[in-house]
């Protein structure tokens, strides 16, 4: 599936977190919700991406946005991840990667040559009516947190 433009409708779904708590989008209806996906736990740009937005976490919590980061290792690896990182927010398993295809960021990438199928480094801010409000593409993690917050932000002054 392709990547989802901002301005339509946000796909459902429901993922257990590293706690083993299943989280989905409906529960948030009326806040924003901002979805990192990122490849892989406890890897170097996943680990300060995740980092990035844990820091910038109580800033987010003051515009009551809700950040979730996917990827399709299990809750367990989530759990170690969060652990050893101090991460406090949601981290959703997508283990059959069914959510990161709905989201259009199972895609297929190379690397010395060889083709394999993972995960877009891709946000989404979705707004309060579940609605794509806006995307980053091949989100480079220096800075991004804060960039989104901005966003967010700019969100709630509409």
């Amino acid at each position: 599936m392709a990547l989802i433009e901002a301005g339509k409708k946000a796909p459902a779904f429901a993922l257990p977190d590293q706690d083993g708590i299943v989280r989905a989008l409906a529960d948030y209806k009326g806040q924003p919700v901002v979805l990192f996906f990122y490849p892989k736990d406890d890897t170097s740009g996943c680990t300060k991406e995740a980092c990035g937005f844990q820091e910038a976490l109580p800033d987010f919590s003051q515009v009551k946005a809700h950040v979730f980061g996917i990827s399709i290792l299990d809750t367990k690896s989530k759990a170690k991840f969060a652990a050893k990182h101090g991460l406090t927010f949601p981290l959703l398993a997508d283990e059959d990667h069914a959510v990161c295809e709905q989201y259009g960021v199972w895609q297929e990438k190379s690397m010395y040559g060889r083709s394999y199928m993972g995960i877009a480094r891709v946000t989404y801010l979705i707004d309060g009516q579940g609605t794509v409000a806006q995307r980053w593409d091949a989100v480079k993690v220096d800075h991004h947190a804060a960039e989104v917050l901005e966003a967010v932000t700019a969100l709630g002054a509409r």
